[in-house]
């Protein structure tokens, strides 16, 4: 393996998926798809596109990075297809990482774009200190996790931050009034993102919880990657023979009658 790999990262697992191609730890190029819940048509054309511009062949692939779950059964089965084909084909090394950790990740995003407003209110930390990740899992059941983050300003001149998550609950199927019984504080409000606010969000209106703007809800590849790549310094690669989504529950398939 080189030190600077050709890298696919692929997030299929909730409404609006995307893939994205990296050279090491570097992005080279992002794709969104164009339509909710298309990603089995738009999947392969995105992956294509993106290795043109960048003037590479699939074979010159070395790892793919997946979003693994909990999320969309059929978008995590896609994901988890592409990983095993490619690494049949190809030897490509795999890592899957989890859907809820790559969304709790946004909130960098957030951290680094409020840089000003920290700056003239003299704040040193940021009061985002506890998240939870919100994903509708239906039958009135969201998956969810809950995260405690530090956001120290090593250097407020520079904007450098130290920032560290660490998973307070594990990934977990639960209500919504359980979710604000269990975690909402009024003195520690816990911030709310993900996709499962897109059509539920009133559910979770209560004193104790706010939420981040929607554009920090939704997964995206460019997250994937980062976590993988982390998970790659460290040769923590997935084995693409015991690879399967993380559904925490099993899907609801229903036989028809012949």
């Amino acid at each position: 393996m080189s030190q600077r790999p050709i890298v696919l990262a692929v997030e299929t697992s909730s409404r609006i998926g995307s893939v994205a191609l990296a050279l090491g730890g570097e992005i080279l190029a992002e794709t969104l798809f164009s339509t909710p819940l298309m990603h089995s048509a738009e999947i392969f054309p995105a992956i294509t596109a993106l290795l043109k511009r960048a003037k590479l062949k699939p074979g010159q692939i070395e790892h793919v990075y997946i979003s693994a779950g909990p999320g969309s059964f059929t978008g995590l089965r896609i994901a988890v297809t592409l990983a095993k084909i490619m690494h049949l084909a190809n030897a490509v090394k795999v890592i899957a990482v989890d859907t809820l950790d790559v969304i709790a990740y946004n909130v960098v995003d957030y951290i680094g774009e409020n840089v000003d407003t920290n700056r003239q209110s003299g704040k040193s930390k940021d009061s985002v200190e506890k998240i939870a990740i919100i994903l509708d899992a239906k039958r009135g059941q969201f998956f969810t996790a809950v995260y405690n983050c530090c956001f120290y300003e090593a250097d407020l001149q520079n904007a450098v931050f130290c920032k560290h998550f660490k998973k307070a609950s594990p990934d977990s199927l639960m209500s919504a009034s359980e979710v604000i019984a269990e975690f909402a504080e009024m003195g520690k409000p816990i911030w709310l993102l993900g996709d499962g606010l897109v059509y539920h969000k009133d559910k979770f209106k209560s004193q104790g919880v706010c939420f981040f703007e929607q554009k920090y809800w939704s997964p995206r590849a460019n997250k994937v990657h980062r976590l993988g790549w982390q998970l790659a310094g460290k040769g923590m690669f997935t084995d693409p023979v015991d690879l399967k989504p993380l559904y925490l529950r099993r899907p609801d398939v229903k036989i028809r009658p012949q």
